[in-house]
Formats: C-alpha cells, structure tokens, sequence
C-alpha cells in the first residue's frame, strides 16, 4: 500500500467508495466522476504506480485476470449483453496517456456508446 495514493486508501476502507465487486486480489467501485452511464474502476490491492511497471510475470498473471474479470463485472453491473451489446475497457497510462490517479486500473465503461460524449446526468 502506498500511503498516499487515494486508490490504496479506498481499498483500505480510509475513503469511501461505491463497491460492486472484491476479491483477495481486486477491488471494484463505481468512479466518481462517471463518462459512461456505467463507469466502474477495477484495481488490483496491491499499488502498481502504471502499467510500465509490470514487468514480471506475475504481473501478466494479475494484468490477465483483470482482463477475464472486466466482462463479468460489466454484465453484472447492466452492461448490455453481446451481440447487439457490450462494453468498454480502457488503461491511461502515463501523463499524455491520460492517467490521473498512479495506481493501475481499468475503467470499464457501457451504456450507450460512452465514449461518444456522454455527460453525468444526461
């Protein structure tokens, strides 16, 4: 846990936060902040600052299984189901990456097409 990071403090229960999913391993809440009518983050506990920092491979172990979890999280938070429906799944990484908070995680977005300028509360 790094002491400072807003991500380890929620995982640590010190901030509040809108659960939907926690595992030993991840912790999912809604965003604060959602582009999406569903806009989920999914952190692992552990503190990885970005995705550059994983190097090993339990790194790859952890990166895949947040991979397998995204579609189940999504689903069970109301994303639209395939064929006709789906979801997004999108890592910023790094300042012209658009990474706000250094703490590794997916945000997983649904609802109608988010990443086309939807605003909270439309």
């Amino acid at each position: 846990m790094s002491t400072d990071c807003i991500f380890c403090k929620i995982v640590a229960g010190q901030i509040p936060s809108t659960k939907v999913y926690e595992d030993d391993e991840f912790y999912a809440f809604k965003d604060i902040h959602p582009a999406a009518p569903i806009h989920i983050l999914l952190i692992p506990k552990v503190h990885i600052a970005t995705l550059v920092d994983c190097t090993t491979e339990a790194h790859q172990a952890m990166l895949g299984r947040m991979m397998t979890l995204a579609p189940k999280i999504a689903a069970d938070n109301g994303a639209p189901a395939l064929p006709e429906g789906g979801h997004r799944v999108v890592m910023n990484v790094g300042p012209a990456g658009g990474q706000e908070v250094y703490h590794v995680h997916l945000h997983i977005l649904a609802g109608a097409r988010p990443w086309r300028g939807f605003a909270a509360g439309e």
